[in-house]
């Protein structure tokens, strides 16, 4: 065969072509289906951040178990189709006083249990009298306030792996303003507003 008759048979060129392709639609494929979850979940992150500061500044005085219980299952609810056991959430109440310093007055956390239809209240990594101004906006740094503070935590593991390696976590906050009293009082918290 020469040269010439080499160079212009096509007999391969579609498998060839196949071969090349193919391995870079799947990384495209596979990479588009992990990021768009990725994104998917973290809109509904933001969503239960904002549904627990907006279902707890609603309060009208004190707060129970069976209401914050109540506040986070359906928030984390929020998650459903994906894994809603991968969710922390958090709940503060934060005073800023006439000094503009910003410290916790109560926070609570909780997560849910493979097979559980209700939240699990548990122990927040926040306690009260922690300063936390470094984390306040400016904007709602008002002297002699009180802010529902939210945070939502959640670790994203890729379903197929094959583009997204590794596990990413995923964050969020909310704050909000008490809306129908001044405060809310949570486990005798603040003793009053």
């Amino acid at each position: 065969m020469s040269l010439g008759a080499f160079l212009a048979d096509t007999r391969a060129l579609a498998a060839t072509e196949f071969a090349v392709i193919v391995p870079l639609m799947l990384v495209m494929f596979f990479g588009t289906v992990e990021f768009s979850s990725a994104v998917a979940i973290d809109r509904k992150v933001t969503l239960i951040a904002r549904t627990l500061s907006d279902l707890t500044s609603q309060s009208a005085g004190t707060l129970t178990d069976a209401n914050l219980q109540n506040t986070f299952t359906a928030s984390i609810s929020i998650m459903t189709p994906y894994d809603a056991t991968l969710v922390k959430g958090t709940i503060s109440q934060i005073y800023i006083d006439a000094n503009k310093i910003a410290t916790v007055q109560w926070s609570k956390a909780a997560t849910i249990s493979s097979g559980a239809t209700q939240a699990t209240l548990a122990t927040s990594t926040r306690s009260a009298g922690d300063r936390v101004t470094s984390i306040i906006p400016a904007g709602l740094l008002n002297a002699s306030s009180y802010l529902i503070f939210s945070e939502v935590d959640y670790r994203y593991t890729p379903t197929v792996g094959y583009v997204l390696k590794s596990s990413l976590p995923l964050h969020d906050i909310s704050y909000t303003r008490p809306r129908q009293v001044s405060c809310i009082i949570y486990g005798g918290a603040p003793t009053s507003c």
